[in-house]
């Protein structure tokens, strides 16, 4: 099982949830602990990694230049949804956009 990727209210209820069964983020996201600046190499696919309201702008720059690299549609599917989601995070102060590691 991949990672899930959740839609969360401030105290965790679940909105809406994608997951990434045949974990084509994995080929995508940055390997965990890169050296690099980016807020995608944050995310701990074996762990949670939560960002709020406030992370998206950045998070929505660096997943616009992920996308750019999706080749397949079930890649550039998956990704455009999870888009949606972080659009959604920045949009309602009160919501959280969290990963799920598997």
């Amino acid at each position: 099982m991949g990672i899930c990727i959740a839609l969360q209210t401030e105290v965790g209820n679940t909105i809406e949830l994608i997951p990434d069964d045949k974990q084509l983020l994995h080929k995508l996201l940055p390997p965990p602990n890169d050296d690099s600046d980016s807020m995608l190499g944050w995310i701990d696919w074996y762990g949670n990694t939560l960002f709020n309201h406030l992370q998206m702008k950045r998070f929505l720059a660096e997943w616009d230049q992920l996308a750019m690299r999706a080749r397949t549609s079930e890649e550039k599917t998956l990704l455009s949804r999870i888009r949606d989601l972080a659009v959604r995070c920045q949009e309602e102060r009160t919501l959280n956009l969290r990963f799920i590691g598997d």
